[in-house]
This record gives C-alpha cells, sequence and structure tokens, in this order.
C-alpha cells in the first residue's frame, strides 16, 4: 500500500493479522491507511523526518490480546494488555533491496479486543477509536509523546485537529 504525501515522500504500509477478531472489520487495512497517511502529512510534516530518503514505511500488527500483553510486559514492563503500541524504527535511512532509501518510520501493534472493549464502554464506533488509534500511534512514530502535561495536551490537539479532518468528533470530549 504506497501513497505520496504532499512532501513527495511515498509512505508504504505493511500489515501482518495475527487474530482472527479482526475480520469482523472487513476494511481494517483501508480505515488504518487512511489514519496513518493523515498523521503522516499533518503529524510533523512528513518528509521532514525521513533524511532525504524518497520513501517512508510503517508495519501495522494487528493482534488480540495476548500478544500485546506480552509486548507490553516486554518492552515496557507492564503486564496488562493495552490498545496501542508504537515502535519508533531507526533515525537513518537504509537501502532497500532495489538500492532506493528507505526511512522506516517503525512499527505499530494494536489489540482488536482491547480497542473493541473501549470502544462498547466509550460508546464510540469501533472504526472511529482504531482511526484514533492509527493516528496516536503513528505520532508517536514521529516524535510526539504525552509524558508531560504539555506534551499530552499539544498531542491531544494535533489528535483532534487531524481526526476531524477525517469526520471523528473528540475522542476526549467528555
Amino acid at each position: 500500500m504506497d501513497d505520496d504525501s504532499p512532501n513527495d515522500v511515498s509512505l508504504h504500509i505493511e500489515f501482518r493479522c495475527e487474530d482472527d477478531s479482526w475480520q469482523a472489520l472487513p476494511d481494517v487495512e483501508t480505515l488504518i491507511g487512511q489514519a496513518l497517511r493523515l498523521a503522516w502529512s499533518g503529524g510533523t510534516g512528513g518528509a521532514g523526518d525521513t533524511g532525504r530518503a524518497p520513501r517512508a514505511e510503517v508495519s501495522v500488527l494487528l493482534a488480540g490480546d495476548t500478544t500485546l500483553q506480552a509486548l507490553n510486559r516486554e518492552w515496557r514492563g507492564k503486564d496488562r494488555p493495552t490498545n496501542v503500541l508504537s515502535f519508533p524504527g531507526p533515525d537513518m535511512p537504509v537501502p532497500a533491496e532495489d538500492g532506493t532509501l528507505v526511512c522506516h518510520l517503525g512499527d505499530l501493534a494494536l489489540s482488536y479486543q482491547t480497542l473493541a472493549r473501549e470502544a462498547d464502554k466509550e460508546d464510540k464506533p469501533l472504526a472511529h477509536h482504531l482511526q484514533h488509534l492509527a493516528v496516536h500511534g503513528m505520532l508517536h512514530l514521529q516524535g510526539h509523546d504525552h509524558e508531560t502535561e504539555e506534551e499530552a495536551e499539544e498531542m491531544e490537539a494535533l489528535e483532534r485537529t487531524l481526526l476531524a479532518r477525517l469526520g471523528i468528533p473528540d475522542p476526549y470530549a467528555a
């Protein structure tokens, strides 16, 4: 799945599904792709983060609670499932098999069960919550964080702006 950002840097998204629950969202790759491309082009200017690579890529793992819990325990020391995990890639572009430079932005992992529980609890459409988490994860890959209140406010404001462009209401509204 390739597309060009406004900065003429192609974004390739590689999907891997290891949990059959994701079949409940037959357009999952399209929904995630829309959200990632929007965050890529509007998160931090997109191409500015790729060095001189003409192509950027991100990998998306569609998994379940068991996998996300194991990843969360291994990488964050938290022994519980979570909705999305972001693993930023290296800062330097690397040569692809065809010799062109590629910037691997990183990997995202999403849990269907946690996503579905949260959407149900918050009375949100599952597709909206999925796209919110995809935007959130991509912003992490671009260097955004929410460790401090100031960072959280900045990141949430950017998420609201991007999600509004997808027609999704403010996910943080009470």
